[in-house]
């Protein structure tokens, strides 16, 4: 008997060490392999560009600090999650040129990141072997003062954009988005919208040049590139090439600009006062921005206990006068008086929206630092105001979720209304109240932590299914949000693709896919949400 049992065990251990000699034998063959494809690559950028180019592997100490630099949502920094072969950052066009031409030389996918605030990570994760293309190093703004334009490189963020319009003209600005360390790259391909779109429209509705990285590795600009691919990459998302800088038209901004911040709890009125906002909002002068942000707040009468803040903060592009003026007669309900209100100029406007303190340094405009976070963000398009009945509910339903939650309710309207839905691929135009942004955020890595803050989040969308655009459900681009349809790996047919693009484009969807398919027909430039190429 117990010859038979050690011999047994004997066997039992043979098989063991074989099965593991042979786990190592295939990981060893399968980094060789990679160790290769990665020094193939690597030979390939040194033939195509210059020794400036830098570039980042796994074997770099810095590889991990590199990646980590410009990542915000931390739900996709993880050991689980798949990482990039290699990293390059771009000093030059012809590094991205060379970028292209060896990554589709040696097969491995591209992602392009500027700012890192891509809420799905789709810039810089991918379930196949791939390079990040991190732009973060182009970030050079030309001004031209006198014609009021200015190139703006791709990796700049949105805070140095207006930092370097300050510089040169008080009365100069950009109608792009809220937060200053948004890249430029990413926004503007997806429309880009803040405080002032109401009287000039989005960010991308004043790009009036570009110069883009193809499929072929050849730079383009406006002419070049013709028609439909300029109309394409002004809202389309990154499906058509790499937008290496944008000529932008800049805007006239009053020396002052007069900025106010309403807060109303339920107990004072607020669900009353959001009924109200809705149809106002979007009607009030267009040098007007009121938004109406909705939080979770403890609450002063019931001691332990949880209420809704209202909060409208507003910038107007004029002076306290004629504001008090125009609110009086539009908006009396919200009870403006003259101690709420605060001048400044256009760029300490700025730093009023972002909580930085108005005596401080307008320097923090140039920080890349950025606040990183566990989120999952959502979007929609109101077209009718939502009934009071509604706004409870939506209050109980947010009340419900026990970490950090928001909704910003951002009017449209103005000048939003009056450009056509298809002037560029971004379409949420005239009929649209106002959007959503949708957030919640949470501590804790792994599935289990956001798993119930996620399928909260799908509760709180489903809820709002019957108050918000449909056939089709409207989202915004730029709040990226896989729920709303993916593919796997961009390899999506038409219709496929059309179960996220009608969302985001519309009808626009598919003058889209026949730009794609004529400027990138072997999908080169591809995500989970990109646009397809049909034969």
């Amino acid at each position: 008997m117990n010859m038979i049992r050690l011999t047994r065990q004997s066997s039992s251990s043979l098989g063991i060490l074989l099965f593991a000699f042979l786990v190592l034998s295939i990981s060893l063959v399968a980094s060789s392999i990679e160790y290769e494809d990665d020094y193939n690559f690597l030979q390939c950028l040194s033939r195509h560009s210059d020794p400036s180019i830098l570039t980042y592997t796994s074997k770099d100490s810095n590889f991990s600090s590199v990646l980590f630099s410009t990542i915000q949502s931390l739900r996709f920094y993880s050991p689980a999650i798949r990482k990039p072969r290699v990293i390059v950052t771009p000093l030059k066009e012809s590094h991205v040129q060379a970028s292209v031409i060896c990554s589709k030389r040696h097969g491995f996918q591209i992602r392009v990141r500027s700012g890192g605030h891509d809420y799905e990570g789709l810039s810089y994760v991918s379930d196949v072997p791939f390079v990040v293309v991190d732009l973060s190093n182009l970030r050079s703004i030309n001004m031209d003062v006198e014609n009021r334009t200015a190139w703006v490189q791709s990796g700049a963020i949105t805070g140095e954009l207006y930092y370097r319009i300050a510089e040169k003209s008080r009365n100069l600005g950009f109608p792009s988005v809220f937060c200053p360390t948004v890249g430029v790259g990413g926004s503007f391909q997806g429309g880009g919208y803040g405080n002032m779109l109401r009287k000039y429209g989005l960010a991308a509705d004043n790009v009036i040049d570009a110069r883009i990285v193809d499929a072929q590795g050849r730079v383009l600009d406006k002419e070049s590139m013709g028609e439909d691919l300029f109309w394409a990459i002004r809202g389309g998302g990154m499906s058509f090439g790499i937008v290496v800088s944008w000529k932008i038209r800049l805007v006239y901004v009053p020396t002052n600009v007069t900025v106010f911040t309403i807060n109303k709890n339920l107990d004072q009125g607020a669900t009353k006062l959001v009924h109200r906002w809705q149809e106002v909002a979007s009607e009030l002068p267009h040098e007007l921005f009121v938004r109406a942000s909705i939080s979770v707040v403890n609450s002063t009468s019931k001691e332990g206990e949880k209420t809704i803040l209202a909060s409208f903060p507003s910038l107007y592009l004029g002076n306290t006068e004629n504001l008090l003026a125009v609110m009086k007669e539009k908006f009396p309900e919200l009870g403006l008086e003259r101690k709420d209100c605060a001048d400044m100029s256009w760029i300490q406007s700025q730093l009023y929206i972002n909580g930085f303190p108005l005596n401080g340094s307008l320097d923090i405009l140039l920080s890349r630092n950025q606040v990183k976070r566990y989120a999952k963000i959502k979007s929609d398009y109101v077209k009718k105001p939502i009934p009071e009945t509604g706004l409870e509910g939506l209050w109980k339903k947010i009340l419900e979720e026990k970490s950090v939650a928001r909704m910003n309710f951002s009017p449209n309207g103005g000048r939003m209304a009056e450009i056509s839905e298809c002037e560029i691929p971004f379409p949420h135009r005239q009929g649209n109240l106002y959007s959503i942004q949708y957030v919640v955020g949470w501590e804790g890595a792994g599935s289990e932590a956001a798993e119930p803050h996620i399928r909260w989040m799908r509760e709180l969308h489903e809820y709002m299914t019957p108050y918000v655009s449909n056939s089709p459900r409207e989202a915004y681009l730029n709040y990226r949000d896989i729920d709303v349809g993916q593919s796997i790996n961009g390899t999506a047919t038409y219709l496929e693709g059309m179960v996220w693009g009608s969302k985001y484009f519309k009808s626009n969807y598919e003058r889209l896919v026949q730009v794609k398919s004529k400027v990138d027909p072997e999908n080169f430039f591809r995500n989970e949400q990109s646009i397809p190429a049909v034969a």
